[in-house]
C-alpha cells in the first residue's frame, strides 16, 4: 500500500481518477481512508493511504452520480430542441 498527500482542491473522485484512471476507484480510497470519509474536500497536506487494485475488485457500490447511466436512460439539455444557438 502506498500514500498520497493531497493538495488544495483533491477530492476522493479526483484522487481516485489521478492515482487509477477512473473515478470509480474512490470508493476503494475511501474505505482504506475510513477516518478521512465525512470531508468531501480533503485538507491539504493530508497523508492518505492508496491501496493497489485487488484482483476481482467490485466497484458496484460507487455513489449513484458517479455510476454509469444506463443507455435507456433520458438525458436532459439545457437547450430546448429546435431553439438555435446564439
Amino acid at each position: 500500500m502506498g500514500t498520497y498527500t493531497t493538495i488544495q482542491g483533491d477530492t476522493w473522485d479526483l484522487i481516485a481518477y489521478r492515482l487509477y484512471g477512473h473515478e470509480r476507484y474512490m470508493k476503494l480510497l475511501a474505505d482504506a481512508n475510513k477516518p478521512l470519509v465525512d470531508y468531501l474536500i480533503l485538507p491539504s497536506g493530508t497523508v492518505i493511504n492508496v491501496p493497489e487494485i485487488p484482483d476481482g475488485y467490485d466497484d458496484s457500490d460507487t455513489v449513484f452520480w458517479r455510476q454509469d447511466t444506463d443507455e435507456n436512460e433520458e438525458t436532459y439539455s439545457s437547450v430546448e430542441e429546435g431553439e438555435d444557438d446564439e
